[in-house]
């Protein structure tokens, strides 16, 4: 199915492999993430998160054939959604959250799809959406989390420049505010003063946005224990370049410091 000129969602096309099964969906924003997203959906199949969630794929138009309908039906996902126009991760959000809102789930949780996380950890995400919770942040740094091959750099600007800004702007304490591995209700996503569906939550606006909303609306938060690795050699799985990607980074946090993807009154 074909999803064209819906204000603040970018053209999209479905292809839904199985029925809506349960009230929650997983979206896993993916773009030629080659075998890391079969080797994680693998993961998904062993521990039956399919048992818990409707798995959906949120593919930013990807070309080397990691987004293979016949693999993808056999590794249990419900749906692929391909972006058609313009727009990075926040726009492969921005169609995943519209769709999994129009087919009626109460919670959306959001994983990474270069197998860096646990994803096994995803029905604790849905057990916190159960108790009420708005947003739920997954942290590698709190008791039970784990960090592994986190590289050095990263470690120290998360830890000492990226969490204690988004703090500073949540109004509450955070650990681990550069993982995606994380959970919002319907509720908070659908509130009148958050409106995701915005055409300026291009890139990594929106994770920064809705990192911080929930708290300042005094909705329910909380922090959850996950796993993160990191390969031990080769190239770190990102799509952040050092210069550039963490200079708009920074400019992208104080914007939202300073509230400036607030809704307008």
């Amino acid at each position: 199915m074909e999803y064209k000129n819906i204000d603040g969602v970018p053209n999209f096309i479905s292809k839904e492999y199985s029925k809506k099964k349960h009230k929650y969906c997983l979206c896993i924003p993916i773009i030629n993430e080659g075998e890391k997203i079969h080797k994680e959906l693998k993961r998904a199949k062993k521990y039956k998160v399919s048992d818990y969630v409707d798995i959906i794929i949120c593919d930013g138009d990807s070309t080397d054939g990691c987004t293979d309908d016949k693999i993808l039906k056999d590794l249990n996902v419900n749906t692929l959604l391909i972006k058609k126009s313009e727009g990075k991760q926040g726009a492969q959000l921005r169609m995943g959250f519209y769709y999994a809102l129009e087919k009626g789930y109460e919670g959306i949780v959001t994983i990474d799809g270069n197998n860096k996380d646990s994803i096994e950890d995803v029905v604790n995400f849905v057990k916190k959406l159960d108790e009420g919770y708005d947003f739920i942040q997954g942290s590698r740094f709190i008791k039970g989390g784990k960090a592994i091959n986190t590289p050095f750099i990263r470690y120290i600007s998360l830890r000492l420049i990226h969490a204690p800004i988004i703090s500073l702007t949540a109004r509450k304490w955070y650990t681990d505010t550069t993982n995606n591995f994380r959970a919002y209700s319907k509720k908070y996503l659908t509130h009148e003063k958050v409106k995701p569906f915005r055409d300026i939550f291009y890139g990594y606006e929106l994770l920064a946005y809705l990192s911080v909303k929930a708290d300042q609306l005094k909705l329910k938060t909380c922090e959850i224990p996950v796993t993160r690795e990191y390969p031990k050699e080769g190239k770190t799985p990102t799509k952040i370049s050092f210069f550039k990607g963490n200079a708009n980074l920074m400019k992208i946090l104080f914007k939202n410091l300073f509230h400036s993807y607030d809704v307008k009154e």
